[in-house]
């Protein structure tokens, strides 16, 4: 019974950590975004710059880890890793959860978003796990006993887990999770059906009894149903917060906002467009790759006078340095601003392009796979 229960508790482990390391994996750059946010709470901001290449990192360790675990290698090590990591890991948890720092902790992604405290709870079940495991790693016998064999599977799995998340970080993610994936309809997406229920607040005022000092907080229903506002020992101090009671409905894309430089709303007219259209995201125009924007304005400048398609430039950057960045690169293309969060989940690149025809993703592309002209247009608009 303790040898079943044992080898349940490591193909559990072993498995939830590869599943976690290859969704992450698969968008390596999404996941240095949610570093950066522990980052910044961290005061650590200094290695925000570093923050994919330290995502992939800790995805190939998890993966490799969960791959040794269940292949029984260096079980010593490997049970003294997990656990290691699962404390690091049950830390962050609790901090976002108990201070509300970070809203989702990346564990799986955008392929199973879970809540702070559903994070931390995931984390201590694996906690207890893991310390099983570790307590009774003399259990754990490997499955190839040849020491060269094992060194060779561990290469194997170090080369593939690596691979994939350098792939994933120079094309796109194989799997996308975000809502602006291709198939998408982005004005459906934007959209609360009818009869839905938003978000349920209270207005909660903190009470203070002027004759007996007792203080209390209150919601403003309780305030009007309880009538204590006819008592005169009774006021309100300081100012009333709003709290969330209950969560309404939530559109999938609820922070899209496009407009010019003057603050022009231009949303409901560039993800409408009936028509062919190019999305050039290019959410910091400091860091983006300047020879993919000049091949992306060629590339814009031929669609526009053989096709009349219209190609805009989205981007979180400053008006000032746009236009700077417009003259440098002497852009064909029209420049609307964007918040930095929406721009990040078109396309996980800087630049990157989408292909949209009546508010619906058609294509996108990471700058190092975009076809050329010629290919776009025999597959679109020769049609």
């Amino acid at each position: 019974m303790r040898k079943i229960a044992f080898n349940i508790s490591k193909i559990i482990v072993g498995v939830l950590f590869i599943f976690s390391g290859l969704i992450k994996a698969n968008d390596p750059l999404g996941f240095g975004y949610k570093l950066q946010e522990y980052f910044d709470v961290f005061h650590m901001s200094f290695l925000g710059g570093m923050a994919t290449g330290i995502a992939i990192l800790l995805c190939v360790l998890e993966i490799v880890l969960g791959a040794l675990l269940l292949l029984g290698f260096w079980a010593k090590k490997v049970t003294a890793g997990l656990l290691a990591i699962i404390i690091f890991f049950t830390f962050l948890t609790f901090v976002s959860a108990a201070f509300k720092v970070v809203t989702s902790c990346g564990c799986f992604g955008d392929a199973i978003p879970l809540t702070p405290w559903q994070s931390f709870s995931k984390d201590l079940v694996l906690l207890v796990l893991i310390i099983y495991l570790f307590v009774n790693r003399n259990l754990i016998q490997p499955i190839v006993a040849d020491p060269k064999v094992q060194q060779i599977l561990l290469a194997v799995v170090l080369l593939a887990s690596t691979g994939f998340g350098i792939f994933t970080y120079s094309t796109l993610p194989v799997l996308d999770f975000l809502p602006y994936k291709i198939g998408a309809n982005i004005p459906e997406l934007m959209k609360i059906p009818e009869g839905a229920k938003g978000d349920e607040y209270a207005i909660m005022y903190n009470m203070h009894n002027k004759k007996t000092g007792e203080k209390k907080v209150m919601s403003d229903k309780d305030y009007l149903k309880t009538e204590i506002w006819k008592d005169e020992n009774w006021e309100i101090t300081g100012d009333p917060d709003k709290v969330l009671v209950k969560k309404g409905y939530e559109p999938k894309i609820k922070d899209l906002q496009i407009s010019d430089a003057s603050g022009t709303d231009y949303t409901k007219e560039l993800i409408e467009n009936p028509y062919y259209n190019f999305i050039i995201v290019a959410y910091n125009l400091n860091e983006t790759n300047d020879r993919a924007i000049a091949e992306f304005n060629a590339l814009a400048l031929n669609a526009a006078e053989q096709y009349n398609i219209r190609t805009v430039l989205l981007t979180s950057s400053s008006a000032s340095d746009a236009a700077v960045f417009s003259k440098q690169m002497k852009l064909f293309a029209e420049v609307f601003y964007a918040d930095a969060v929406p721009l990040k989940s078109m396309v996980r690149s800087n630049p990157g392009v989408l292909l949209l025809k009546n508010g619906v993703v058609i294509n996108k592309w990471h700058y190092h796979t975009m076809p050329s002209f010629d290919k776009l247009a025999e597959k679109y608009f020769n049609k």
